[in-house]
């Protein structure tokens, strides 16, 4: 009887989440505004998820991995199960106190640990299980259907701070720059670039320095493509990832490059 219970219960529960999940009315297409997250781990986020972090907002959305719109409240992404606050939050919720016509609709696509290299057509990453490139066209082209897409948030590079992949960088990232607008048919859609993190308790090497040159250079070089500092964020004891706070902030960052360039 005790099994049948916790049977039930859990069936009342994940059908209260399906009902919250479809019952969403979203506005009209051209006042919801898409935005693409790609990238790897610091855009999937691992931040620490505080109660701040799960408040939804009703203009505030999510693609899930399902592809049901659902309010974005952390964690956004499900790459891994590592998955925690991430820039997105706080990006959307910037931008919605900017104008109170709009819907904020975000598409998580960011894979942890991904090379820049899983970022082409047909190229898998197995740390995911997915296919990076392929997976966010896909489900981009699939919330395009119900919003505008207005701008691609990247944070990626650290996967490629080594000798041999630092050098092809900037040529790849400029191809995917590229491949993005040309798949989604939005040849001028802004393309933000965050910086990589630049923690005092892990020194970089020139390697990494080369990558950040590479990103900044891809800014001054294409068009609406635009560089985020991350001068003054901290990391989390691994050293390798944004804390909440910083995540939080870099995501206002964000916020702030995207309505500089769309004025």
């Amino acid at each position: 009887m005790y099994k049948h219970m916790c049977t039930a219960i859990i069936i009342i529960l994940l059908s209260s989440i399906t009902v919250f999940s479809e019952n969403i009315d979203l506005p009209k297409k051209e006042s919801l505004h898409i935005f693409l997250l790609a990238g790897q781990s610091n855009m999937a986020g691992r931040g620490k998820i505080a109660e701040q972090d799960k408040i939804p907002h009703p203009r505030l959305l999510s693609l899930n991995k399902s592809k049901t719109w659902v309010p974005a409240i952390a964690p956004i992404h499900f790459d891994k199960s590592a998955a925690g606050v991430c820039l997105a939050q706080t990006f959307g919720l910037t931008l919605l106190e900017s104008n109170k016509d709009i819907t904020i609709g975000l598409v998580p696509c960011a894979c942890g640990g991904s090379p820049i290299s899983t970022w082409s057509p047909g190229v898998s990453w197995k740390q995911t299980q997915s296919n990076p490139y392929d997976d966010a066209i896909e489900r981009t082209r699939y919330a395009m259907q119900f919003g505008v897409l207005k701008g691609i948030l990247w944070h990626q590079g650290e996967s490629d701070c080594t000798a041999e992949l630092s050098q092809d960088y900037e040529k790849n990232l400029q191809n995917v720059i590229r491949r993005f607008r040309k798949d989604l048919d939005a040849p001028d859609v802004p393309f933000i670039i965050g910086q990589m993190g630049k923690f005092k308790e892990s020194p970089w090497t020139a390697e990494k320095n080369f990558v950040d040159q590479a990103h900044k250079t891809v800014a001054a070089k294409m068009k609406n493509v635009y560089f985020v500092s991350a001068d003054g964020l901290t990391c989390k004891d691994d050293h390798i990832h944004f804390n909440a706070p910083s995540l939080r902030e870099f995501g206002r960052r964000y916020a702030k490059a995207y309505l500089s360039a769309s004025k």
